[in-house]
């Protein structure tokens, strides 16, 4: 876009022009969605421009690029974000303020895309920022999802779920690329077989067809032309319409082969709890696999007429097992398609491919039935074999004799497909996402693997994009910032270790409790609005906002609070330091023990809300339906950051970078990222305590962890227990969820140890109040936070990955 559109008469003509030639509309007449969609397309095309720049560079320079695979990226908003990093926001809102609109009312028109979930999606989301801006030639790959996760509803204190029709407004930020469109392969027979001439010939039968249909998104880089590119594909059925069968009546016949189709992309992790379910996600996968690696190579073989320099122009970097298919896929695409052999082809796989493993829990490293993945990919099931025979024999030379350990490590056994065995085959590198969660893969989770494989195995801490998590969520403390060290953090986030030399500055002190009392303003007024409750703006504002997951152990949370509010009702005229607790999360339809937390809070709320001798000492907010916008009026608002996994489970998590960034103090286990975050800010700026990892290991390995015996002789949780089991007041049982904690349900009772964990967070807890009570020692607090939270800025992991896995160019000095 030339630099001229970016004056403020300019960018009015602009706007004005598009809402006549999109909308038949004059400015005075519009609706603010039309302005918002008219913005949207005049930022665009200065994206479109960049794009097709960097895509020119790209071409002609001929350097390796990276192509990250993900099931989801949760990228929020775009217009406030692209207009920042264009340099195009001050201008774009006073030229908005001309024609009598508030910049803040626009943005609320645009809905939060439908395309990831939780920190998986947003990590890959930071990513495509971090490479836009560090100069990585980057594309990201995903579904184009019609309706997202669900927009999630709470009735009755029930969640219920919603389909989220994001593409209303969201579309506008998509570029179609129809010419790209690929033809993926779903089910059928194949018949493989070697013709005179010594090449392999395979022939598919009744496959069904799937038309991949390309909708690319610009990712924008700040104060940069370079430009990241989202590939979102669409799943289109090729088949016509039976017009026979309509005709006949019979309308459901004749549109459920084209349905069928078009079910791939409709939404986000379909529940997998019955083998339907099993079978979309799995179709979901190969689809997003093939049309990506189809699309990839058939425009290398374009430039280069040969794909034998595959692995020297390309990374394939899969985040999660998701999209580990990509192996056995592009072993396809270069034996059946480009007459390689099979050293030829795993070969060039072998060097191009990365896997980021990104959990511990062994039901997350996923597993697929032999029998689906045959019906599903028969040619990609022949390949898989083949991969598992030679990789068992290659286990046999490690392994001698030892047929257990090499059924274990196998790719293939005992009726299923391993995906990580798959991706760790098939990978160059393996790579963890905090040194904790890195150690625990190489000690423990594929200890064996990492025997054979050293080399392989790296670690690459997490990282969140600092420009639209601190300098747009939180402008009045970036301009605080700004005033005191400049901007050069906004490109070297390493440069907020300078606020480090500030701790004695009062003055400073004091303004970073006023911008945090104003955040905290905002979100009670959003509190107010959405949820009709009024909170106490004197009072802690503590957060746990998080996917809603037994070992992130919001029932840990929960049962401190209800010891809270016991504590309030025994002796309402004790000193006590008001708390609000606020949760945002959504529970997995399928994951019955989620959704009835998810009801205890909101039950536990509603009895504590609406207790008059509690009044505002105590408040319980559950936030509807939890996304990124949401989250950008949250972290800043947050004095208090919940990470309270039980120690050894939580890979990494980027929430508590984003909580750090904006000055809130973390409440912890030493468990994934938290680690290396005590680490920067010191102990005595964090609140830790629990089990660590080896202490939790340890003790869930020996079996003798009794929960009963913790409740039999803590009184104060058992009170706890007493109460759940008894109920709270508004008719919902929950003593499911105490016979889950003191018995169990088949397996271990409180199989992630809330109750040994439990007088130590009560601990911290009264640790916490007592600092706040010191407002100019907990901003001090706050500031150490701040200073030292650079180093989790998502711009130094993507240059890690560029160095030390991907081996391509960036800018960024470390």
């Amino acid at each position: 876009m030339p630099k001229k559109l970016y004056t403020k008469n300019a960018l009015k003509e602009a706007i004005a022009a598009k809402l006549r030639r999109h909308f038949g509309r004059e400015v005075e007449d519009a609706s603010k969605e039309q302005v918002y969609e008219a913005c949207a397309l005049v930022v665009r095309d200065a994206l479109t421009e960049h794009m097709i720049e960097t895509q020119r560079k790209v071409e002609r320079d001929g350097e390796r690029q990276v192509h990250y695979l993900c099931m989801e990226f949760l990228v929020g908003r775009s217009l406030r974000n692209n207009a920042y990093n264009l340099g195009m926001l001050p201008t774009l809102t006073e030229a908005l303020a001309d024609m009598g609109y508030d910049m803040a009312d626009v943005f609320e028109e645009e809905a939060d895309p439908g395309l990831g979930n939780g920190g998986l999606g947003r990590l890959a989301a930071c990513y495509m920022d971090g490479m836009a801006t560090t100069g990585v030639r980057g594309t990201g790959y995903s579904i184009r999802y019609e309706h997202g996760i669900f927009k999630q509803k709470i009735e009755n204190g029930e969640q219920i779920e919603l389909p989220d029709s994001w593409l209303a407004s969201g579309d506008v930020w998509h570029i179609p690329a129809m010419d790209d469109t690929r033809e993926v392969r779903i089910g059928g027979t194949v018949n493989s077989y070697f013709d005179e001439s010594g090449k392999l010939v395979v022939e598919y039968h009744d496959y069904t067809p799937v038309l991949a249909v390309p909708y690319d998104m610009p990712i924008s880089g700040y104060d940069t032309d370079n430009i990241a590119r989202l590939r979102l594909w669409e799943a289109k059925s090729p088949i016509a319409l039976d017009m026979k069968l309509f005709s006949s009546g019979e309308y459901l016949k004749a549109l459920e082969k084209h349905a069928m189709a078009e079910t791939i992309s409709m939404v986000l992790y379909p529940e997998d709890n019955h083998r339907e379910g099993q079978s979309l996600r799995l179709k979901q996968q190969y689809f997003l696999v093939s049309a990506t690696i189809q699309d990839i190579c058939a425009k290398h073989k374009a430039k280069y007429k040969t794909l034998a320099n595959f692995a020297h122009k390309h990374v394939l970097h899969i985040n999660d097992t998701h999209p580990t298919l990509v192996i056995p896929e592009l072993m396809r695409i270069l034996m059946d398609e480009n007459d390689m052999t099979w050293e030829q082809a795993w070969n060039i796989v072998s060097q191009s491919v990365a896997y980021t493993n990104h959990t511990v829990m062994p039901e997350a490293l996923e597993c697929w039935p032999i029998s689906l993945m045959t019906e599903l990919m028969p040619r990609i099931m022949q390949i898989v074999y083949e991969i598992n025979e030679r990789f068992c024999k290659e286990l046999w030379d490690f392994f001698p004799n030892d047929f257990q350990k090499i059924s274990k490590l196998a790719i293939v056994s005992d009726g299923i497909v391993r995906m990580a065995n798959l991706a760790i085959a098939g990978s160059f590198s393996v790579n963890g996402v905090s040194a904790l969660h890195s150690e625990i893969l190489k000690e423990r989770v594929f200890n064996d693997f990492y025997t054979i494989y050293p080399a392989k195995f790296r670690n690459v801490t997490n990282g969140i994009a600092h420009r639209r998590w601190l300098c747009e969520a939180n402008p009045e403390l970036t301009e605080l910032i700004t005033d005191k060290i400049g901007q050069g953090f906004i490109t070297h986030p390493s440069e907020l270790q300078v606020l480090a030399n500030f701790g004695d500055d009062k003055d400073l002190l004091n303004q970073l409790g006023e911008i945090k009392r104003r955040n905290k303003e905002r979100l009670a007024a959003y509190i107010k609005e959405h949820n009709g409750i009024e909170v106490n703006m004197n009072s802690i504002f503590d957060v746990q906002a998080k996917r809603l997951h037994e070992y992130k152990r919001q029932m840990l949370n929960l049962l401190h609070i209800i010891a809270l509010y016991h504590r309030l009702k025994d002796d309402p005229r004790q000193s006590f330091v008001p708390r609000t607790f606020i949760f945002g999360s959504k529970a997995a339809p399928g994951y019955a023990v989620a959704k009835k937390t998810v009801r205890l809070i909101n039950s536990i709320a509603n009895m504590i809300n609406n207790d008059p001798v509690i009044g505002d000492k105590l408040k319980v907010v559950f936030l509807e339906d939890y996304k990124v916008s949401l989250a950008e009026v949250l972290m800043p608002a947050a004095e208090v950051s919940e990470q309270i996994s039980i120690a050894g489970k939580e890979a990494s998590g980027t929430g508590n970078m984003k909580f750090m960034m904006n000055g809130a103090l973390t409440i912890g286990t030493m468990d994934g990222a938290n680690v290396e975050i005590c680490e920067a800010v010191g102990e005595e700026n964090i609140f830790i305590f629990g089990m660590e990892t080896p202490e939790a290991e340890a003790l869930a390995a020996s079996g003798s962890y009794n929960p009963m015996l913790i409740y039999q002789n803590d009184p104060t949780l058992k009170r706890v227990m007493d109460h759940m089991i008894s109920g709270f007041g508004d008719g919902v049982d929950y003593t499911d969820l105490a016979n889950l904690l003191l018995h169990g349900a088949g397996g271990q009772a409180d199989r992630y140890m809330s109750f040994k964990d439990f007088g130590a967070y009560a601990a911290a807890q009264d640790r916490v109040s007592q600092m706040y009570l010191r407002p100019e020692n907990w901003n001090y607090m706050s500031l150490m936070n701040i200073a030292n939270s650079g180093r989790f800025a998502a711009d130094r992991s993507v240059a890690e990955y560029a160095q030390n896995i991907w081996r391509v160019k960036t800018n960024f000095a470390f």
